[in-house]
This record gives structure tokens, sequence and C-alpha cells, in this order.
């Protein structure tokens, strides 16, 4: 193995990546697994059929106090903080004044806080951002202390309600404190049933010092396997999931990213609080349908040949025209088919249109597909 780049940052599973002969690549600026002995394809199908374990250490914790937190960080998303329950989890999106995503993120009411999830390479921008935009109206406070795991697949329920009961009431994007017992210690967290894979499975944030313990507890159940960065990306994309600054970046909207179904009706034009959040006007003008105001839209292809398709493969159309480029794709191992996510004209974006994608300077037929590639199974009771 080649050396890493010293100044790479370690997350708190480091040593346990190590004894378990992960192969460590450099990742948004941390030294991270990306695959284990067995391998990607193995880890990809484990996960699709039992319960994988991801470290996503790297991603940013934070939280939001006071009590104007839920409307000064509405100021910042087009998403429903406001009215959001308490034990209830949204996905949301910043953006920037033009409409452009500076990053996708989750985020939770946990009553006494706003807890948000940020991306790991774009944790610093983000949270000076915020800083910068609502600090003066709530405490933004970071948690470098804390670790993330994400437990992932249709038997991660199993495996962790024989350390937390009571797990199992949870429902897709809800979450709460829980204590862990491994046995011989017990450990306090806090868990949302979520993922970033399609599967059921739930997202825990514990503090570092006792993330090596969680995360031998768990590995020590019999469904769950440590499951790398190289499968975390192939499960995303069955999944139909965006990855930020390959399918998403400041220059797309939410609106041409398909992801328009985060602004509740709440903030959109006639709403009680329509607007009020960066590129609000280009945004609801998007929303409205007005002519010319969306050039191009994210679609799910599927080739008709077994040649994978890659991002930043140029996408042209039938009749040899440039129209777009691939932003992620591989051969899906579940579906076994080359798939992909891609930006084409919305004239093109039709459910069963072909483009070409030009792999090598010889066209590969695409055909636009309904995503997700596989059926999200997420657990919503």
């Amino acid at each position: 193995m080649s050396a890493m780049p010293d100044d790479l940052l370690q997350v708190p599973l480091n040593d346990l990546h190590l004894a378990l002969g992960a192969r460590m690549v450099p990742f948004a600026g941390y030294s991270m697994p990306v695959q284990y002995p067995e391998g990607l394809m193995a880890e990809h199908k484990h996960t699709r059929t039992a319960a994988g374990l991801f470290d996503v250490s790297h991603m940013g914790q934070l939280r939001l106090v006071g009590p104007d937190a839920a409307a000064a960080f509405e100021s910042l998303v087009p998403v429903d903080v406001m009215d959001l329950g308490v034990g209830k989890q949204r996905y949301g999106l910043l953006l920037n004044e033009a409409g452009g995503i500076v990053d996708d993120l989750m985020f939770v009411n946990r009553g006494t806080d706003i807890f948000v999830i940020v991306n790991g390479a774009c944790k610093v921008g983000d949270i000076a951002h915020i800083q910068a935009k609502i600090g003066s109206r709530c405490q933004v406070i970071p948690m470098p202390e804390r670790a993330l795991l994400a437990l992932q697949g249709p038997q991660a329920v199993t495996a962790l309600s024989r350390l937390a009961p009571g797990v199992e009431k949870l429902v897709f994007m809800t979450g709460s404190s829980f204590t862990v017992n491994t046995g011989t210690q017990s450990i306090d967290v806090f868990l949302t049933r979520s993922g970033y894979t399609g599967e059921d499975g739930f997202e825990i944030s514990v503090d570092a010092s006792q993330a090596t313990a969680l995360a031998q507890a768990l590995l020590a159940q019999p469904e769950v396997k440590p499951i790398g960065l190289g499968a975390r990306n192939s499960l995303r994309l069955e999944a139909g999931l965006p990855l930020y600054g390959n399918d998403i970046d400041t220059t797309t909207t939410p609106v041409e990213a398909g992801l328009q179904w985060v602004i509740q009706k709440v903030r959109r034009a006639g709403g009680a609080r329509a607007g009020g959040f960066p590129g609000a006007d280009k945004i609801l003008a998007q929303l409205a349908g007005e002519a010319g105001s969306v050039t191009r839209k994210r679609v799910g292809l599927k080739a008709l040949a077994r040649v994978p398709v890659r991002e930043h493969i140029e996408l042209q159309s039938m009749a040899g025209e440039r129209i777009g480029e691939v932003t992620s794709g591989l051969l899906g191992p579940t579906i076994d088919q080359p798939i992909a996510m891609g930006y084409i004209p919305p004239a093109l974006a039709t459910l069963g249109s072909q483009v070409n994608a030009m792999v090598r300077g010889k066209p590969v037929t695409m055909e636009v597909v309904a995503m997700p590639f596989v059926p999200n199974r997420y657990f919503r009771g």
C-alpha cells in the first residue's frame, strides 16, 4: 500500500479500520476506508441482504440552539423547519443567492435544539456560512467531539435492537436518544432511522471516545459486516440519491436536480411563509414552470449495452449534438446493469428517451429511466 499524505485527518475508528484490513484512501481531508478484504461487490450485496456498518465520522455535526433557531435556519433553506415536530427529521439544502446548492444536509428537531448533519467535504465552509448568516439569531455549536456511524440494510434493526431495545419503534426520518448496552458498558447515542443506501437503517451519533466500542459491539452481531466508501457510493447511486460535488453543486438549483420535493407548500408561492430563502425568486419561477427557467434536468440513465459509463463522460443526442454529461455512473451490483445520472435538456428528459454516452469515443446508447434504480425499502411503519 502506498504511503498516505501526512496532512490527512484520522477518524476516531482509524485503528479499527486498519485492524479489519481496510484499504484506506484520502477522502474529504480524512483517511477513510474505501473497502475491506471481501471487496466492494460483496460489501454492496451484504448491505442489500443483511446489515452493513459504515464509518461516516468525517461528516459535520452541529447544533442550532435558541428560541429563534428554527426561523433563522429557514432563512437559509427552502424547507419547512418551523413546523417540524419534535423527533422528526428532514432533508434540506443550503442555497446561495443564485439558487445554487451550497450543500445538502439532514436536520432533526430535538426539542432543545436543531441537530444538523452536513457533508464532510463541505463542513468547514457550511459551519462558517451558517455562523455568518444566523449566528446573531441563535447559537451555532459545532460538534467535533462526535463520531457518526451508519448501520444499513434489512437486518439493521434486528442487530441494533438487541443492543438498544426500542429502536424498532422508530420509523423512517425520526430520531431519539438511546442507550446502547454493549455487554461491558452503556453508551449514550442519538440516532435517526435514515441513511444513504435506500435500505432501512440508522445513523448513530456517538461521542468519539466511545465510537470504537460501539462499532465493535455492532460488528459482533452476526448480521453486521464493515462496509467502505466504495459500496456506499454504489448503494446510493442504485437508490437514486445525489452525491454533493458530483450530481449537485453551487451551479444546480433544487428544481434542476429533481429535488423540488424538499420544498414544502408553506415555502412555495401562496404558502404562509413563501420564499424568504436565498435564490427564492429564481426557484419559485422554476417551480411555476416559467418558460425557459429550467434548461436542464437530472435524470436516471440505464445503458442498453453492458458498458460501464463513468462520471464526466459526454452525453450526446441521437443526432450527435452535445447535450450534457454523466455526473455519476457505474455497473449497478444489484441490478447487474450499467446505470448513471446526468443532466440533459428538459425536452429529452422524458422517460424512454434515448441519448448516447461517448465512452472512449464510441457511442453507448442509454435510456432515460425512473429513479431509484433499485426500490427503496425505508421502514415507514
